[in-house]
């Protein structure tokens, strides 16, 4: 399974609060921070609600490297 890493490029002032919520459940909450998760669909779902405030890539696990 791949993973996503995460990394919040804009703040979070202004944003509703289910938003800044979703941030905080991915582990980031502050510009700059980053984070690794799997690549489920609740993950993606998650992203969703916040893309305009983090930056997504898609890395492939070293489990399936191998």
């Amino acid at each position: 399974m791949s993973e996503l890493r995460l990394r919040q490029v804009r703040s979070a002032i202004g944003s509703r609060d289910s938003q800044r919520h979703t941030l905080r459940a991915l582990g980031l909450g502050a510009i700059g921070r980053r984070s690794s998760r799997p690549d489920t669909a609740d993950v993606r779902a998650m992203v969703k609600v916040v893309g305009h405030l983090v930056e997504v890539e898609s890395v492939p696990s070293q489990s399936d490297a191998v």
